[in-house]
């Protein structure tokens, strides 16, 4: 699956560009993706999710994602987060070792320094919208996401509930995400990830695509089959879309990188399909009006061959 496959237009790529973190473990290292031409640039911040591979969970990760979007003019913003092995931070370094509010806060700080990445990256400056603001995350990165859509959870250190919404964003894309927690987590979740257990997302009203494979089991955090990872959207309320592949495991084809060895399900046709949904969908939520949505449902999940359903409420 070469990166030909999905481009539409040239993309430029600048690593590492470090945002001062005063309090956080390290400084925030993010990269800039960004098409190399037009100007009113709408942004998403793409979350990372957690796999065995050491740089996939980084700003090095999720290639097919960052350069697609990239090509089709958005800019692209993918953070290393402190749960990254990259950073080979002490396992007694407070939020370890997922950091679930460290990666909502990094997100935040980004939006807080676009002003600053533009200044870093000379041929974004004066190119960016800074009104048109989506966030993406797969696996861990999804339930970033969603709480940035606004999901909440109760902190399970002091029993608050947290709210980390965020208004700057518009429209979410939640891949392969986590779902509810109680009885549908495993043993070992709730004993060991204790903020998964409280997860509620009927405060989640920001515009979102769900994206779900009917074979994601993810037997090692839940007990309630594929069926969890749609939990996103039919547990919140509206607007929002589900997009379900059919065949599809947690790698929902091969996201995470061009060709790595974490993807059970490896598919490319499945790839560029999700790369023009997802495209198509946060063009139309952040340009209404915009035909590209309606495009790619009626291209992409229609006839005998389809890759996969679309419902929305």
């Amino acid at each position: 699956m070469s990166a030909s496959t999905y481009t539409a237009g040239a993309v430029l790529s600048v690593s590492p560009v470090v945002l001062p973190a005063p309090g956080r473990a390290v400084d925030l290292q993010v990269r800039v993706s960004a098409p190399v031409s037009g100007g009113e640039l709408p942004v998403i911040l793409l979350s990372h999710g957690q796999g065995y591979s050491n740089h996939l969970s980084s700003l090095n990760g999720y290639a097919p994602l960052a350069h697609y979007w990239a090509a089709q003019g958005f800019v692209v913003i993918q953070p290393t987060h402190l749960s990254s092995t990259t950073l080979s931070l002490d396992p007694g370094t407070p939020g370890a070792p997922l950091y679930w509010r460290s990666r909502a806060e990094d997100m935040k700080r980004v939006l807080d320094r676009l002003d600053v990445i533009e200044a870093a990256v000379p041929q974004l400056l004066g190119r960016l919208d800074h009104s048109r603001i989506a966030v993406a995350g797969h696996s861990m990165g999804g339930h970033t996401a969603s709480l940035l859509l606004g999901a909440r959870l109760t902190d399970p250190d002091d029993g608050t509930e947290v709210d980390l919404t965020e208004p700057r964003i518009k429209a979410g894309v939640l891949l392969a995400a986590p779902g509810r927690g109680g009885d549908a987590l495993t043993e070992f979740v709730t004993e060991n990830y204790a903020f998964f257990s409280t997860t509620d997302f009927s405060r989640m009203t920001t515009p979102a695509l769900v994206v779900a494979g009917d074979k994601d089991a993810s037997a090692h955090l839940t007990v309630a089959g594929p069926d969890w990872h749609t939990d996103p959207y039919s547990l919140s309320p509206g607007p929002k879309s589900l997009l379900t592949l059919f065949g599809a495991e947690h790698g929902l084809g091969g996201i995470s990188g061009y060709d790595v060895a974490e993807t059970t399900d490896e598919n490319p046709a499945r790839v560029s399909a999700l790369l023009r949904l997802t495209s198509g969908y946060l063009r139309t939520e952040l340009h209404p009006g915009d035909p590209a949505w309606q495009e790619a449902r009626d291209a992409l999940t229609a006839g005998p061959d389809a890759l996969g359903r679309v419902e929305s409420k």
